[in-house]
């Protein structure tokens, strides 16, 4: 390919690098941002597209997610937020409003705002999965609960979320949820 840059981002010619500027964005395998996610999800959460890395005129985030075996993402909802899930390997399930819902590869799942959820990993691989959410917010979520994670680290010995994981919820547009539907 020519002119292809090894830069996990890559500005349009003519415009600044910074992210209130960059009009496109390329990121690399290995060169996204990324954090170790606590108990009960354990793996992690990289965000590969966000308002703080590329100018947007609707602002919205896509990353990945990649959880083991016995590991789930709790039940939540999202206040005013849309999201969807792309399962990419792994097997699980998902609970979505008490309904529950077998994941295989090839799987979306499209959830308005207000819909409870959770994703379970009951495979014996990693479950990976494309998410997509708007408007942003997932992301900061990650970083607030998260570790920052590097290419080709160890995960680390399991850990908590932190104190003030009720705050950083109602801060990235969680709501909280005591029972499936409710």
């Amino acid at each position: 390919m020519a002119n292809e840059s090894s830069e996990s981002t890559r500005a349009d010619p003519g415009t600044s690098n910074t992210a209130a500027e960059r009009r496109y964005l390329v990121v690399r395998p290995d060169n996204e941002e990324s954090y170790w996610q606590p108990v009960p999800a354990n793996g992690f959460a990289s965000v590969h597209v966000a308002p703080h890395l590329a100018a947007m005129q609707r602002a919205f985030s896509v990353g990945t997610q990649t959880v083991p075996p016995g590991g789930y993402v709790r039940l939540h909802a999202h206040a005013d937020a849309e999201e969807v899930f792309h399962i990419v390997h792994g097997y699980g399930k998902a609970i979505i409003e008490g309904v529950e819902h077998r994941l295989e590869p090839g799987t979306t799942i499209f959830l308005g705002a207000r819909q409870s959820h959770t994703l379970i990993n009951d495979g014996t691989a990693d479950l990976h999965w494309v998410w997509f959410f708007v408007p942003s917010g997932l992301e900061k979520f990650f970083k607030a609960v998260g570790h920052p994670r590097r290419p080709g680290e160890t995960a680390p010995a399991a850990f908590a979320r932190p104190d003030d994981v009720l705050e950083i919820e109602a801060s990235t547009g969680f709501t909280p949820v005591s029972k499936p539907g409710g």
